[in-house]
């Protein structure tokens, strides 16, 4: 049967009308993240979370009377698919995004969600991120300069350390930690005899262990990823090279563990206070129900900045009662002491996380940690 002009003409309006009044009742919240590759257990906690707090917040009527959906791009850690990513998410229409995991991959994301007025949340802790000020990015982490202080004061004052060594891979996170940690060691009046780059994915490190055994470091510091540092720790003790192994914030992960094996063990972790170490009430109870549902803990601290991230994000539009993320924006800029499950949040004008805390934690022979920091 055909259907006159007229008539279809108004069947494509009502068509229109019904799509445009769905998704009008519709808030969506993406995540981009690592689901798979190499950071896949960290990307898997960040997505998990945000599913956990969106199925909560949807179960108690939603956001500002919404449903909430959570949609999800999977850049596995990577620049290019974060571009990507980036693009999907702001064509879908999200309000806001939470990640990524790293910071390479969060600020090949941030031009484009900046220029479509959409918001960005990240744990990255590279100080690159807040540069550009832009309105729509905040940092739910510590920056860089920030754990390098905190590291190097540790390492010159308390440890007493006479000779060391910096690594890093060529990561713009895990290079500018380790530039941070260089600069802040030799401001303490420390000796670092050695700073080296290593590739990362390659898993054998013997060439840059062998180089720096001759030098009789007693301690080791490395500013990369979990990924790398289990193995570099590990070949260490396989060469008889007997420093001391710190690790950056980003080693806190269970498959560091995983990857030194016995090795492992006397390792010392700079990190924000880890899950278990969480002296918060809002803490404990994500905790609970996350582990009720999912059957395992977050793989590390780095899901509950990024939950954190989220939870200020719905806080700010509940209390100006808009979606305008302008407005919401305004709102976050002024927050503070907000009840998190890291710790209480607060924002700087650049988006930046104020009030930094840090732990140094010393991996026992069953895989716990030990926080032993004065």
């Amino acid at each position: 049967m055909r259907i006159l002009p007229k008539v279809a003409a108004s069947v494509a309006v009502c068509a229109l009308l019904v799509t445009a009044g769905s998704a009008a009742d519709v808030v969506k919240i993406g995540v981009q993240a690592p689901i798979t590759g190499k950071y896949a257990n960290e990307g898997q906690s960040i997505d998990n979370g945000v599913r956990l707090v969106i199925e909560q917040l949807n179960a108690n009527g939603g956001l500002l009377g919404k449903k909430v959906e959570v949609v999800s791009c999977d850049d596995e850690g990577v620049a290019q698919k974060a571009a990507i990513c980036a693009r999907k998410l702001v064509n879908e229409g999200v309000l806001a995004v939470i990640g990524s995991y790293t910071s390479g991959a969060t600020e090949a994301a941030q031009t484009t969600y900046y220029r479509n007025k959409t918001l960005q949340t990240s744990d990255g802790t590279s100080d690159s991120l807040t540069k550009h000020k832009y309105w729509t990015f905040f940092r739910n982490s510590f920056q860089n300069s920030a754990q390098a202080d905190f590291t190097a004061k540790y390492l010159v004052n308390e440890k007493g350390y006479k000779k060391i060594v910096v690594i890093s891979d060529y990561s713009s996170y895990a290079v500018g930690l380790a530039n941070s940690a260089v600069k802040a060691i030799k401001a303490e009046g420390g000796n670092v005899i050695y700073q080296g780059k290593i590739k990362s994915g390659t898993q054998n490190f013997t060439a840059v262990l062998t180089k720096i055994k001759s030098m009789k470091p007693d301690a080791i510091y490395f500013s990369g990823y979990y990924t790398d540092g289990g193995l570099l720790r590990a070949q260490q003790i396989q060469l008889g090279i007997k420093a001391d192994f710190i690790g950056g914030d980003s080693n806190d992960n269970p498959d560091f563990i995983k990857l030194a094996g016995k090795s492992a063990e006397g390792t010392l972790l700079v990190n924000f206070p880890t899950p278990d170490f969480l002296p918060y009430d809002a803490a404990k109870v994500f905790m609970k129900d996350y582990t009720a549902k999912y059957g395992k803990a977050p793989s590390s601290v780095w899901a509950l900045m990024n939950v954190d991230g989220l939870n200020a994000i719905l806080h700010a539009a509940k209390e100006t009662n808009s979606l305008d993320t302008k407005k919401i924006s305004d709102y976050l800029h002024t927050l503070r002491d907000f009840p998190g499950i890291t710790g209480p949040i607060s924002f700087r004008e650049d988006g930046e996380r104020i009030n930094t805390k840090f732990n140094v934690y010393e991996i026992q022979a069953n895989g716990k940690y030990k926080i032993i920091n004065k």
